[in-house]
């Protein structure tokens, strides 16, 4: 196996004919080619469903700019199961998927929400 690094200040370049292939790509080349590679096959819903959570739970931590240790302690998170979810071996149910959305846009509400818990009133 041939090893190279690339150079970010000279990106590899497509020349003229690749780009041109490329370009008359339809969807039913795509897909007959990704369902003939066995290495690369499509996605199942499953693994599409572990990878949607496993960039969501990334884009919240960070947002937040904590460690996985400090976001899983702050947002009352298992550390096991964010790890889990980040490293795409699970997924996250809808209910973690909206907590998840709710801390990537307002992570401070929800700490404060968190440190103002008060015992539910009895009904």
């Amino acid at each position: 196996m041939a090893r190279f690094s690339l150079d970010a200040a000279k990106p590899p370049q497509l020349t003229q004919e690749e780009h041109e292939r490329l370009e008359t790509l339809t969807d039913a080349p795509i897909t007959a080619a990704a369902v003939a590679d066995a290495d690369n096959g499509p996605l199942t819903k499953g693994e599409l469903d572990k990878l949607r959570s496993a960039s969501l739970v990334r884009r919240a931590r960070t947002h937040t700019g904590l460690s996985q240790a400090a976001f899983a302690k702050t947002y009352r998170i298992n550390t096991a199961r964010l790890r889990d979810l980040e490293q795409g071996r699970t997924h996250a149910d809808s209910a973690l998927l909206a907590y998840l959305v709710v801390i990537e846009k307002d992570p401070e509400a929800v700490r404060r929400a968190l440190a103002d818990e008060r015992p539910l009133a009895a009904p």
